[in-house]
């Protein structure tokens, strides 16, 4: 598949860029490598190579969870602009 000027021009506005007719002549050719190279890889027979959910082999560590007071409600709520005795006071922000 070889790119033309109005293809480069579409491909600029769906990406919402502006490009110079200047860089038009600059983008076929490195466009069009990019293409043959991803129609390189379409040849590659990759019937036996399982998908991949994640990069690598690794694992999640899991660990307890456990419920440690880390620090005091007081000193918690000591910064705070407005709270009452055990909460922080937000503006309400979500009409229904």
């Amino acid at each position: 598949m070889n790119l033309d000027a109005k293809t480069i021009h579409k491909i600029a506005d769906l990406a919402r860029i502006h490009i110079d007719e200047k860089q038009v002549d600059i983008l076929i050719p490195e466009m069009n490598k990019i293409l043959s190279f991803m129609e390189k890889l379409n040849e590659l027979d990759t019937s036996n190579v399982k998908p991949l959910v994640y990069m690598n082999e690794s694992v999640n560590v899991w660990r307890e969870d456990v419920v440690k007071q880390e620090i005091a409600t007081v000193d918690g709520l000591k910064n705070a602009a407005k709270h009452t005795d055990q909460f922080f006071m937000v503006p309400k922000i979500i009409e229904k």
